[in-house]
């Protein structure tokens, strides 16, 4: 096939004798690389749209910086996690852009939760809302930092916690920004980053912000991707189920008492208006605290429809509805007087609307997610509750909370005007109900919080949408996109025509034969049974042992990881157990252990990178197929169901594929890794989708025999196996 001319630049670029093996000592030109940057120029060239699978060690953040670079288009490159992002912006990008001696502008641009703000943080000085000293110290460091940073962005304080009562307080959000209307709209940071993000010609974002701006331009960037002419979207897996996120709408505990908290704050600046105020912002904070413990009696996730089912919940909603119209009356005279104040009064009414659109019609709603478990006689049911595999790990959301309160979505409705008619929102609430066979409402519940969500079933149409209102390039790539080497299902994800969009499967370079076994245990019992964790345990010790630890065991559902965890504690192995400390510390810890076998969840299948002998052994329980009772996949299956398709072959199945191919590639992150994957599964081997299973991984060899392991950990280069 004949290249592009950008097409043969970026293959030269990453050959032999090219410019990256000159200017970087440790590169290896590998043609997988050289083949996907080629693809990857040619759609540039074209501003044409690429699927592209890269296995692991291809190289692809180079692949695609080649052709970015050389191009010479503006280019916006979207990663999964703010983690990535940084290293993408902070290593990568500088390496290769100096390689190819090229002086391109380029910009880091995340969303406005990441950056400080002046406004708030003045706000906070005054009010001494402090639970601990612990949180005024670090205040106090927050304030230190404020007056030397250049760029604002909060990754660059050490020892707060991602997750700090303290960082909602000096950052903004979409709702309450000032905009231009604020006293330090001349210094503040998002601004700047967006100015930056203008002038540049590669641009580093994450995929919340750029679905933030592609859904409602909620950010405020959104003048930035009209001049895009390429865009390459990195760990494309997660688009879909993000995208849901952001073309739905949320409404969560912790922005309702901000609201309250702001009001009263604001009157501070205005005299006179406390008297008015502060009674309705008590009086919603009340509600808010009302209606969680109402939901008390509830599942910690389910439907509209289930809420519903208690009289109590429904009566704490319609008190919140009141309380919220209440604060708007309040405000509404005295919007004037402040900025701040007009700000508060447009969130009180939008946050109204919203509830009004969660609420409306509920027992009109027909088959809202209902059960229907005969069509899953092949899949563990078992309810799984992950709060961690909801998101990719590191995503840009705001995970902080106010006395415990659940973060916001960053799904957000278009903004009504603080004066909105109430009696304009009876079409707005129709218009609502009737999607609802397109999506499904639902709730979440955390220790004291509450988050209450719209989400579509199907966000292929907007994607598509906005894909050709951009006239741009469009690169998706990732290590997991292919099913057993077809892209159909993530094509009709993303509104993509199967059959017309350019794929590739760029092979991983590994070698697999020589660097990992496969490893099928014999005599495992049908998942369901009462004794398969056990069994599951009396399979893996072998190989614990034969590997001296050294191992991720990723499990299914979190009882089944608590399980394990006990029949493990008297093992020689250091134990790390999700849930008993933070994500990052529980990694630091394994590594630096040498010997340790960690236990986690869905969470860490993802995001997860220890390279080297710390991990020679990925142990999976069960096919990792979605719990039918999340309310949102089981809406989907039951979409799949009235659309005249099978909602096991055409979701569930695929679904699982790519998670199992995601925890999967945890094992072999080197070309000098070495380890085996367990799949503990039967279902794998005893039913006819196992193949499907199977085909979609790399080309390990596999084995039923547990001294084959041993012999795999006793010889450096073992000889290949076969399964039998």
């Amino acid at each position: 096939m004949n290249s592009s001319r950008l097409g043969v630049a970026s293959r030269a670029a990453l050959s032999e004798g090219g410019d990256l093996a000159r200017a970087l000592p440790a590169f290896a030109p590998r043609p997988a690389q050289q083949d996907l940057s080629a693809a990857i120029a040619d759609a540039f060239e074209g501003r044409g749209v690429l699927l592209a699978e890269a296995g692991t060690g291809t190289g692809k953040t180079f692949a695609y910086l080649v052709p970015a670079i050389l191009s010479g288009h503006k280019t916006i490159i979207s990663t999964g996690t703010r983690a990535l992002q940084d290293q993408l912006y902070h290593r990568d990008l500088p390496r290769v852009r100096d390689a190819l001696g090229k002086g391109l502008k380029t910009a880091l641009l995340k969303g406005r939760a990441n950056y400080l703000c002046h406004y708030r943080l003045q706000q906070a000085k005054g009010e001494g809302r402090f639970a601990t000293r612990e949180h005024a110290a670090q205040f106090q460091r927050i304030v230190a930092w404020a007056g030397r940073t250049r760029m604002g962005d909060l990754a660059e304080m050490d020892g707060i916690a991602e997750d700090s009562l303290l960082w909602p307080m000096v950052t903004s959000t979409a709702e309450n920004c000032l905009g231009s209307e604020c006293p330090f709209f001349s210094e503040c940071f998002v601004v700047q980053a967006r100015q930056r993000a203008q002038a540049a010609d590669i641009v580093v974002v994450n995929h919340h912000l750029l679905l933030a701006d592609l859904a409602l331009k909620q950010e405020g960037f959104g003048e930035i991707l009209p001049g895009a002419q390429a865009f390459v979207v990195d760990e494309a897996h997660q688009l879909p189920d993000l995208a849901a996120q952001f073309f739905g709408e949320s409404l969560s505990a912790r922005p309702l008492v901000e609201l309250a908290r702001d009001a009263v704050s604001e009157c501070k600046t205005s005299p006179g208006t406390l008297a008015v105020v502060q009674e309705p912002a008590r009086a919603l904070e009340h509600a808010v605290r009302g209606l969680r413990a109402a939901m008390d009696d509830l599942p910690v996730r389910a439907t509209r429809r289930r809420a519903a089912e208690l009289p109590a919940v429904e009566d704490a909603l319609a008190a919140l509805e009141r309380a919220l119209a209440t604060l708007h009356a309040a405000l509404l005279p005295v919007r004037e007087s402040a900025p701040g104040l007009d700000s508060c009064t447009a969130r009180a009414k939008e946050f109204e609307l919203r509830l009004q659109r969660w609420r409306a019609l509920a027992s009109d709603v027909e088959d809202e997610a209902d059960p229907f478990a005969a069509d899953f006689a092949d899949v563990d049911a078992e309810r799984v509750v992950d709060a961690n595999a909801r998101l990719p790990a590191g995503a840009d959301m705001t995970s902080g909370a106010v006395e415990g309160l659940d973060a916001s979505s960053p799904a957000r409705a278009v903004t009504a005007p603080a004066d909105a008619d109430a009696s304009n929102t009876g079409a707005d609430i129709d218009s609502a109900a009737d999607s609802d066979a397109d999506s499904v409402r639902w709730y979440e519940l955390t220790a004291k919080g509450f988050r209450l969500t719209r989400t579509p079933l199907d966000v292929a149409g907007p994607l598509a949408k906005h894909r050709a209102q951009s006239q741009a390039a469009w690169v998706f790539t990732s290590a997991t996109l292919a099913i057993g080497g077809r892209f159909e299902h993530f094509a009709i994800k993303l509104g993509l025509s199967a059959s017309r969009t350019p794929t590739l499967l760029a092979p991983s370079p590994f070698d697999w034969p020589r660097q990992a076994l496969c490893y099928l245990p014999r005599g495992l019992p049908d998942p369901m049974a009462r004794t398969y964790s056990e069994a599951v345990v009396a399979a893996i010790r072998p190989v614990l042992e034969a590997s001296h630890g050294r191992a991720f065991v990723l499990f299914a559902s979190h009882r089944a990881l608590r399980e394990v965890a006990e029949l493990l504690r008297d093992g020689p192995w250091p134990l790390f157990v999700q849930g008993e400390a933070p994500r990052g510390v529980l990694l630091e810890r394994f590594r630096e252990s040498g010997n340790g076998v960690l236990l986690g969840a869905a969470s860490f299948r993802e995001g997860v990178d220890v390279a080297g002998d710390a991990l020679s052994v990925v142990v999976i329980d069960k096919l990792p197929f979605g719990a039918p009772d999340d309310p949102v996949f089981e809406a989907r299956l039951e979409a799949v169901r009235r659309r005249g398709g099978n909602p096991f072959r055409d979701e569930q199945l695929p679904q699982a594929v790519i998670a199992l191919k995601q925890g999967a590639g945890r094992l072999i992150r080197s070309e000098t890794d070495r380890g085996v994957l367990v799949l503990c599964d039967p279902r794998i081997l005893g039913r006819s989708y196992g193949r499907l299973f199977l085909d979609s991984l790399p080309p390990l060899p596999r084995t039923r025999n547990a001294e084959d392991v041993a012999a795999f950990f006793a010889q450096p280069e073992p000889s290949l196996f076969e399964a039998e």
